[in-house]
């Protein structure tokens, strides 16, 4: 599907001309954002996630450079914040910044991304170090959340600081009162690649070390696969949970049958998805995303 800019906001060229000659635009552009709650009345939350080009990670099913246009990534994300049901975005600064310029975070959750240090396929992708937002700059820019990937690998003496450094900003966060998003994974290398495990029980365990980082838990909520035997997985927790999309290469049918099945559970309170409704196989963006949101708030939404 061809993406076309709409002529009510600036085109890639207009986005470089302003961080040109008006850098200012994107300070006063946060400060005079519309802000609204975290969730909305029925406490779901539906999520268009854009922080994978971060980590090196620009590949969707066969296509490795899919995410390699930012022009087409940023009208495929304004595509999905124009629906019905969707209730905000998660990106990096790079990514945040064009979308406020754009005018499409008014009334929209803003989510920071902040460690992208680990980069895909690196001999150090398990060193996620914190290299975008910090706390501070979530706060004062008024995001209502900041998120941190907390992969675990007990053979990676690195993933200590990985701890430390996810517990020290989930209470700066909670400081700021703005929510913390924790992404854990129980992680291996084999044959130097890097592999979130995803049964059941490592995924348990990894939610139980997830929930005790941090001087409070007030503010924290966790990001977590759809995995088998997702009632055991989520009993796990009383933390607010939002899943994630998961691994877009198999069928659309099947995954959104799936999402349906676990937002039922009390603790799930919806979805961060990113390229499995940016980049679906028939290219419709808006109908992908109308139907997550739709399994997240309802029909109508």
């Amino acid at each position: 599907m061809t993406q076309t800019s709409s002529p009510s906001r600036p085109g890639i060229a207009e986005l470089t001309e302003i961080r040109v000659r008006e850098p200012w635009r994107i300070t006063e552009g946060w400060a005079a954002r519309r802000r609204r709650d975290l969730a909305g009345v029925d406490g779901r939350l539906m999520i268009v996630a854009a922080d994978h080009p971060a980590r090196g990670a620009l590949g969707v099913r066969a296509d490795r450079w899919a995410m390699a246009s930012r022009s087409n990534l940023l009208e495929r994300l304004a595509t999905a914040l124009s629906r019905p049901g969707v209730d905000g975005v998660l990106g990096t600064p790079d990514i945040l910044d064009d979308l406020l310029l754009m005018g499409v975070l008014e009334d929209k959750v803003a989510i920071g991304s902040m460690n992208r240090g680990g980069l895909q396929g690196a001999v150090f992708e398990l060193d996620d170090r914190f290299t975008a937002y910090t706390p501070q700059e979530i706060a004062v820019r008024g995001l209502e959340g900041g998120k941190m990937l907390t992969r675990i690998c007990l053979d990676d003496p690195g993933t200590v600081a990985t701890l430390e450094a996810s517990g020290r900003a989930i209470t700066e966060l909670a400081g700021h009162g703005v929510m913390a998003m924790v992404e854990p994974f129980l992680t291996v290398r084999r044959e130097g690649r890097v592999h979130n495990l995803l049964d059941p029980g490592s995924t348990i365990t990894s939610i139980h070390i997830a929930a005790g980082l941090g001087a409070t838990s007030r503010h924290t909520w966790l990001k977590l696969p759809v995995v088998e035997e997702l009632e055991r997985v989520m009993d796990a927790t009383t933390l607010p949970t939002l899943l994630l999309g998961g691994d877009p290469s198999g069928h659309p049918d099947e995954t959104y049958a799936a999402w349906g099945r676990a937002l039922d559970l009390p603790a799930v309170r919806g979805l961060v998805v990113g390229r499995a409704l940016l980049f679906p196989p028939d290219g419709d963006v808006a109908a992908a995303v109308d139907i997550a949101a739709a399994l997240v708030h309802g029909a109508g939404s």
